[in-house]
């Protein structure tokens, strides 16, 4: 399985998707995946996540841009040496494309806003990358 990592300020976002054949109905047009994501905080502070940003592109470059508060309706308060891992999803109107972009955090000592990148992760199906045998 493919694994996406960036560091930003001292957080480490990693980045797993996963394909969901069964929830996907290629006929329709439409591609399922699972991502997990687990924010580590490598830092010396603690600091909150307040918001979300992704690009969202699939296969043919259509663009989808999402904002929000949170992630998984949380704003989870992360520590030094701790980190905070949650399970997402999105589909697609193609077999691939990808993903990408930051979380919006806050210093707890400060509130002193700053942004960490989540890393452009890949989402395919495994079919387009063949098999040898």
């Amino acid at each position: 399985m493919d694994v996406f990592e960036a560091t930003t300020a001292g957080f480490q976002v990693t980045v797993q998707p996963t394909w969901l054949p069964d929830q996907s109905d290629p006929a329709r047009g439409l591609w399922r995946w699972a991502y997990e994501v687990i924010i580590r905080n490598q830092s010396d502070s603690t600091a909150q996540l307040v918001d979300r940003h992704w690009l969202i592109t699939d296969a043919r470059g259509r663009v989808e841009e999402v904002r929000g508060a949170g992630v998984v309706g949380e704003l989870p308060v992360i520590a030094p040496g701790m980190s905070f891992a949650y399970v997402s999803g999105c589909a697609l109107a193609s077999s691939s494309g990808s993903m990408e972009g930051s979380y919006g955090m806050v210093w707890a000592t400060s509130a002193r806003p700053f942004r960490i990148l989540i890393p452009r992760f890949a989402l395919h199906t495994g079919e387009a990358l063949g098999t040898l045998h």
